[in-house]
Parts: structure tokens; C-alpha cells; sequence
């Protein structure tokens, strides 16, 4: 593959197939409207834009030496074997087009402008270690997440004072902008094997230094990089995650976290198992001032002092170990959009009021409801909820037993559960208590300090589900046999099943325990905990409630 400048006579007096079909003039890129100076004649109305051609230098119309310096319409020769380069092939009619190679032709996307400026100033915008040659001097190209990008500060403005860019941005002198590598797309002429560029790409070279631009500098400016090759050993793996474990390795790789999950599901909780010291702060109670820190009037040095917000200081002061430790927005659907917006700058940023930088250990989780789950709740920002990794929590009996059995819920409550999934939660009715996995633990709580009273339940459950919780422990009657499984039957059993098989072998450890046992060992270790935890509180716990039948 080699740069080659087109002829007046390709171009104009005798075009090829395709300029028949799309016509001769180039429309600018962005770097080619920062960079070929305009004297009042380069631009024409319709977007076209001068370009060099082997014999000179033209405008949109053909006309020669319309300026002395002007933009560069790149032009390709093909050699043996180049085809493979090509991709995002496009056919429309008798038009060929293709992509091949990239170039900081464009504008940086808008959302990631500020940014790259900011990140640029704190000196933290991460350097590839290359250089791009087709400006004034070699300049470093960065890297922002997965886009490549070179900086430009415009030294010279168009006539009109300012250079307007494709998107209607205007740029003026001293003005620094950030341009990002994007696919180059090119005509392609097949039958002679030549890639012409859809756009005059550059510009602010005489005709000598872009003939010598493009014979030597601009293949490796225009070649394609991936952003890490892998290694030829490299590997990948599949694992099986719960909830618990997926936040942790979010945590652990400094992504924020976004739970969702209706009341009582134990986010909360989840946050506490990574990091018994999380920093909670509810957001419902916050407003962008306690977010942000207060701006104090200090009469005596005449002057705004900014003050730090108490959360932040006790932030630093938890991540002064040196351990992770997480800084836990509950409630973020509930907030008001201007506490979400500030709240947005800090997740994107990891800065306070844009002073004060959270500790290089402080991870970020948040929680809250969706709009359809709670009638307080707003949607998130579309900005806002791509900035986080998105968990839906969603309690079960299989996974709410472990935590149980962990938590030394009451007996009674986890057997009821182990047997009636279906009263893990019930439907809120505004009018009585309803029961829900948090609810249950409020129940435990009450059993365990009235001696197992059942008449404490329909305040906090819902009469219906303390009414079946009376039934279900008034007709349980003894069970004389479990039956026989083989390890396979075992195997397939569901958790809650599991469970209740557990329970039943619970029933039975009066007259038979040592078989009922053995039978609960081989279901597993967790199945076994909760079976000695319960036979271990049998003697009181098991007891028949007085008054309750």
C-alpha cells in the first residue's frame, strides 16, 4: 500500500467511474477544518473544502491554485495482498465504500470533553507512548477508556475570528480541543485497486511536506492498534456467581456498584457481609449542600472558605488502614435529581465539589428501588446508571436459608419458610403488616425474646401469614419414616425441597436421630449447620407455644 496524489485529469477532465457518481468534492474533517488556515477562499459553501492534487492544488469546482496551503484528500494504491485490511465493506449501487486505518479526524464525543480536560490538567490522562506526526510537531497520543485521542490547541483562526466544527462547536484561538481516533472511510475503486478518502482529513502542510507526509509518516499514523494484544498464553474462565459474590469482584475491581431490590431484600446486608465498616449515607435525608460541603463566610480574613462534608471526613479517616472500604449511597432512587446529579459527579470523577479527591481505597456501592417498586422512587439519569454495574437482587428461600442459618434466625420462622416458600413476602396493602424477608427477621427477633409467643406475628406479618404460621405448627404431626434416597435422587432435589427433607429428619431425631441425621449429611454441609443449630435449640425452642392452638 502507497500514498499517491490524484491527477486533475482523474479528478475533473476525465473522472472516474465513481467521482461521476458522487461528485469531486471533499467535505472536511474536524482535523482538517482545525488545521488548513482559511483565508477567506479555502471553504465553500456546501461543505467542500480545497485539496492538493498531483498537479496542484484545486477547489470543489476544479479551478487551480485557489490557495497556497490547503487540506489533503488522501489517496491509496493498493498492492498485493492489502485487501485483507479492508472491513465494513458498503455497496450502495455503484459505489464501493470501505474502512481502513483510523484517524483523530473527529471531535471527542461531548459527554467525555470536560473529562478529558480535566484529566489532561491534573496531569492523569494515560499515555500510550506513541506520537502522532501530521501536526506542527509530534503529538502524544492518550488513551480515555477505549478511545485514543490527541490534544490540539488551535493557533490560528479562520476569517470569520473562530473555526466552526461539523457539530456546530466554535472554536476560537488558544482554544484546545481533544480529537479522537475514528475509522477512516474510504471510495474504493476496485478495478484499479485505489482507495480515495471520503474527506480532505488534514490540512496545514505545503504541498512539499504533504507529499513527504504521506510518503513516509502517514501509513503509521493511519494503522489500526488494538488497545492490548493478548498474550499468546492467555486464558479466559466462566464462574458461577451469587449476588454476594458479584459485588465483591465489582468492589474489588473499582467499579460501582448499583443494587436493585424491592424493601426488605437485604441490600443493605449484602453491603455489610463485604465491609462490616461501610460508610451508609441516605440519601433521602440528603440534599446537595451535606453532599457537597458548606461554603462559609470567614469575616475574618474577609474571604469563602469551603468546608469539607462530615461524610467525607469520616471516609478518610475508615480508609486510613489501607483496606477497601465502601462509601454506600442507599436510597439514590429517592433523592432528588439535584442531589443525583452531584451524586453523579462524584461516582464519575471520585471527587467531592471538585476539591476534594475520595480516598484511593474507598469503593462505591449504591442502592435503591426502581420507579415501578416504589412510588417515592425516580428513574436514574441516563448518564448516572452507565456509570455503574447493575445487580438485581432477588430474594428466595434458597438463598435467604443460608443467610438464616449464618444469622441464628428463630426455628420456628425458617421451618415455617423451609415448608411455605410463598410467605417469604407478601403483598404490601397499606392497611396491616405484610411480610417480607426483613419483616421475618423482625419476627425472629420477637419470638426469641417472648419465648416463642405466636400471637406477636399478624402485627408485623399480616394477619394471613401469622394465621398460616399458627396451622402449619398446630397440625404438624410425626413423621414415621423419610423414606430412601439414593445420592443421585438427592442430587436433583431444589434447595427449599432439601430443606424440607432437613426438617422432616428434624421431626424424627427424637426416635431415630442418628438415620435422620446421616440422611441430612448427605445433602450437604449447609443442610447439616442448619439442622444442628435447630436440634440444638430444640429443647426450648420446639417447645409448643401455650395458648396458641
Amino acid at each position: 500500500m502507497r500514498s499517491i496524489f490524484l491527477s486533475h485529469e482523474q479528478v475533473f477532465d476525465k473522472p472516474l467511474p465513481l467521482f461521476k457518481t458522487v461528485g469531486c468534492a471533499a467535505p472536511a474533517s474536524d482535523l482538517a477544518l482545525l488545521t488548513a488556515p482559511d483565508d477567506g477562499f479555502l471553504f465553500e459553501p456546501g461543505g467542500g473544502i480545497n485539496y492538493y492534487l498531483a498537479d496542484g492544488s484545486v477547489d470543489r469546482f476544479g479551478r487551480d491554485d485557489a490557495c497556497a496551503v490547503c487540506a489533503v484528500r488522501p489517496a491509496l494504491m493498493l498492492e498485493e495482498g492489502d485487501e485483507k485490511l479492508l472491513h465494513s465493506i458498503r455497496e450502495e449501487g455503484d459505489v464501493v465504500t470501505v474502512c481502513c486505518g483510523t484517524f483523530p479526524s473527529g471531535l471527542l464525543d461531548t459527554s467525555l470533553r470536560e473529562l478529558a480536560a480535566r484529566e489532561y490538567s491534573r496531569g492523569t490522562l494515560a499515555e500510550t507512548g506513541e506520537t502522532f506526526h501530521a501536526l506542527s510537531e509530534d503529538t502524544p497520543i492518550y488513551r480515555l477508556g477505549g478511545k485514543r485521542i490527541v490534544r490540539l490547541v488551535l493557533t490560528q483562526i479562520g476569517a470569520g475570528g473562530y473555526v466552526q466544527l461539523r457539530d456546530g462547536t466554535a472554536v476560537t484561538e488558544g482554544d484546545a480541543v481533544f480529537l479522537e481516533f475514528r475509522p477512516v472511510r474510504w471510495l474504493y475503486d476496485r478495478a484499479r485497486g485505489l482507495l480515495i478518502c471520503c474527506q480532505a482529513l488534514f490540512g496545514g502542510m505545503d504541498r512539499n511536506r504533504a507529499a513527504a507526509y504521506l510518503k513516509d509518516a502517514f501509513l503509521e499514523d493511519l494503522a489500526e492498534r488494538a488497545l492490548e494484544p493478548l498474550p499468546a498464553d492467555a486464558e479466559y474462565h466462566l464462574s458461577t456467581h451469587d449476588e454476594l459474590s458479584l459485588i465483591r469482584a465489582y468492589v474489588e475491581a473499582d467499579i460501582p456498584v448499583f443494587l436493585h431490590g424491592l424493601s426488605g431484600d437485604g441490600k443493605s446486608d449484602r453491603v455489610r457481609q463485604i465491609d462490616p465498616q461501610a460508610l451508609d449515607i441516605e440519601l433521602v435525608n440528603e440534599n446537595p449542600e451535606t453532599i457537597n460541603g458548606r461554603a462559609v463566610y470567614n469575616e475574618a480574613r474577609d474571604e469563602i472558605v469551603d468546608i469539607k462534608p462530615v461524610w467525607l471526613v469520616k471516609l478518610e479517616r475508615l480508609c486510613e488502614d489501607g483496606e477497601l472500604h465502601i462509601l454506600f449511597f442507599d436510597e439514590l432512587t429517592n433523592a432528588t435529581k439535584q442531589t443525583q446529579s452531584v451524586i453523579f459527579k462524584i461516582v464519575l470523577e471520585r471527587f467531592v465539589n471538585n476539591r476534594w479527591a475520595l480516598p484511593k481505597n474507598a469503593r462505591i456501592v449504591a442502592a435503591g428501588n426502581d420507579r415501578n417498586e416504589s412510588s417515592a422512587a425516580h428513574d436514574l439519569a441516563e448518564p448516572l446508571f452507565g456509570r455503574f454495574a447493575h445487580i438485581y437482587i432477588r430474594t428466595t428461600i434458597d438463598n435467604w436459608m443460608p443467610w438464616a442459618v449464618r444469622s441464628r434466625i428463630n426455628p420456628f420462622v425458617m421451618e415455617f419458610l423451609a415448608n411455605n416458600d410463598l410467605y417469604l413476602r407478601t403483598p404490601f396493602t397499606g392497611t396491616e403488616g405484610n411480610a417480607d424477608p426483613r419483616r421475618w427477621e423482625m419476627v425472629s427477633k420477637a419470638l426469641d425474646s417472648s419465648k416463642n409467643d405466636f400471637s406477636l406475628l399478624a402485627p408485623i406479618v399480616g394477619r394471613d401469614a401469622a394465621d398460616a404460621f399458627v396451622r402449619f405448627f398446630a397440625a404438624r404431626q410425626e413423621i414415621t419414616t423419610i423414606g430412601e434416597y439414593t445420592d443421585e435422587e438427592l442430587s436433583r432435589l431444589s434447595v427449599s425441597r432439601k430443606y424440607q427433607l432437613a426438617q422432616q429428619c428434624l421431626i424424627l431425631s427424637g426416635s431415630r436421630k442418628k438415620e435422620g441425621r446421616d440422611l441430612v449429611a448427605r445433602l450437604g454441609k449447609e443442610y447439616l449447620a442448619w439442622y444442628d443449630y435447630i436440634l440444638s435449640r430444640r429443647e426450648s425452642a420446639f417447645a409448643a407455644p401455650k395458648g396458641n392452638r
